[in-house]
């Protein structure tokens, strides 16, 4: 069942606001990547990882997005922003090179901090869903 409620962000290109549906789904995920807050459960998931997400409640999209450090994925499955990041963190990764990872053309780490020393990206084409879809 879809309980998708029309919200106007949703009409943002990728843009994934944590709302209460977003944190619902998500919740088993952020459950995870909270616990690697603890040494002894980040030994844990470096040993063997599918033994160590089976403790949690997460959807076979999610368990395939924490492998594959699909940051993106993350977040459209319901992941947030801060507790996803534990994971980067937990990988030795800066927010650049996840904002690099998640970039829609698939930027290099410089090319990101490039991008958004000079502004930023570009709000043509970003405005809304709708707008990328007559371009």
């Amino acid at each position: 069942m879809n309980t998708t409620t029309a919200r106007d962000y949703r009409d943002i290109p990728g843009t994934y606001v944590f709302d209460g549906e977003h944190c619902r789904k998500g919740y088993g995920l952020n459950m995870f990547c909270k616990s690697l807050d603890l040494a002894s459960n980040r030994d844990a998931f470096r040993v063997d990882a599918g033994a160590y997400l089976d403790r949690f409640k997460l959807s076979i999209e999610q368990r395939r997005a924490v492998l594959e450090r699909d940051w993106l994925g993350m977040l459209r499955l319901g992941g947030n922003i801060y507790y996803t990041f534990k994971l980067a963190i937990f990988d030795g990764l800066t927010m650049q090179h996840v904002g690099a990872a998640m970039s829609a053309d698939g930027m290099s780490v410089e090319d990101f901090r490039a991008m958004m020393g000079s502004g930023g990206r570009s709000i043509e084409g970003n405005r809304s869903v709708q707008e990328l879809r007559r371009g």
